[in-house]
């Protein structure tokens, strides 16, 4: 039975249901999300490591790349635990204001994602078009206020709707049929006119991903004219390779957003809910986990300090076991 604070209708708590329809293969479906997320972890976890160990890396391009891995540490560890505890002991009830908390770190990271990807780009038209000058324009306090405009903005545009949702009444019901606190999956359990709701939610993730791809393409444009006017195939080639692994980003980042967010507006009865659901949680899982793999795959220099670090944990156990060694023989 649904429990309400007092004589309002906003009710103590929600019940994720986790995905509708398949609750009977949530263990099967766990596994794949648990596997992603330790990966991620790991490989996010890893290369922030990396990034501050290692002064070689002490450039804007990683600076970049480790605002992206904290973003997509935060971004899949605010749901994935949650799920997991779901598909696993069945914790389905979660607080009003821990529901509205996820909402909030949910929105403003997935929206921290998108600001980074566009940071990146710049960075990659800043470092091919004016190479010479490219520590000079962007330096260690642009870039962390670049960071910290980003983080703002998402922080700015997303509180708007933990206010818009608190005011909802509930009185259908406080069961959400997902596996973590969407805006809209729990707009849409309201009674209550959720209008302004879907037209802002709508809005946010228009402004965001409509100016962050603009800028994403009008950076790519002038790379391409940069790249062309060079002389050399080889410079060429050096130069687009350099922002292969930006591309993949975007990529695993834009095509499951996208189809998450216009499915939820305009998809209406076509797309089965435990589909939505699925990609939905897929969207904070897939960018998170690839994102370190391809960075690592593609850029020579983190190869370089990942083997280089392997290295000397080797030298210094081989070490430590020659002076254990001749201890023993002293003895």
């Amino acid at each position: 039975m649904q429990r309400i604070n007092g004589t309002s209708l906003t009710p103590v708590s929600f019940i994720l249901n986790g995905v509708p329809g398949l609750e009977d293969k949530h263990i099967w479906i766990s596994l794949p999300f648990c596997s992603m997320y330790i990966v991620a972890m790991a490989g996010n976890c890893g290369l922030l490591y990396l990034i501050h160990y290692e002064e070689t890396l002490h450039r804007p391009m990683y600076f970049f790349l480790a605002m992206l891995s904290f973003t997509d540490v935060v971004m899949c560890t605010s749901t994935v635990p949650n799920t997991l505890g779901i598909f696993w002991f069945n914790l389905k009830e979660i607080d009003f204001n821990a529901c509205l908390t996820q909402m909030f770190f949910v929105h403003t990271f997935t929206g921290m994602e998108s600001g980074v990807l566009m940071l990146m780009a710049l960075d990659r038209y800043v470092a091919i078009s004016y190479p010479l000058r490219y520590a000079t324009i962007l330096t260690n306090s642009i870039v962390a206020n670049a960071g910290f405009i980003t983080l703002m903005r998402g922080m700015i545009l997303v509180i708007p709707t933990t206010f818009l949702t608190k005011r909802l009444p509930f009185c259908h019901g406080n069961v959400i049929h997902h596996t973590f606190c969407d805006h809209m999956s729990v707009a849409k359990i309201s009674c209550g006119n959720v209008k302004i709701n879907a037209v802002y939610g709508l809005m946010v993730a228009l402004l965001i991903g409509n100016f962050d791809i603009l800028c994403i393409i009008v950076s790519y444009t002038m790379i391409i004219r940069a790249v062309v006017k060079l002389s050399s195939a080889d410079a060429r080639q050096k130069a687009f390779g350099t922002c292969t692994a930006h591309i993949c980003a975007i990529v695993f980042t834009y095509t499951p957003a996208l189809f998450s967010i216009f499915v939820h507006r305009f998809g209406g009865h076509k797309v089965p809910p435990s589909l939505h659901i699925i990609v939905a949680n897929l969207y904070l899982l897939i960018p998170p986990t690839m994102n370190p793999i391809v960075y690592g795959v593609k850029t020579k220099q983190i190869r370089d300090c990942v083997i280089r670090l392997f290295s000397r944990s080797k030298d210094t156990s081989f070490h430590g076991i020659l002076i254990r060694n001749s201890l023993m023989k002293t003895k």
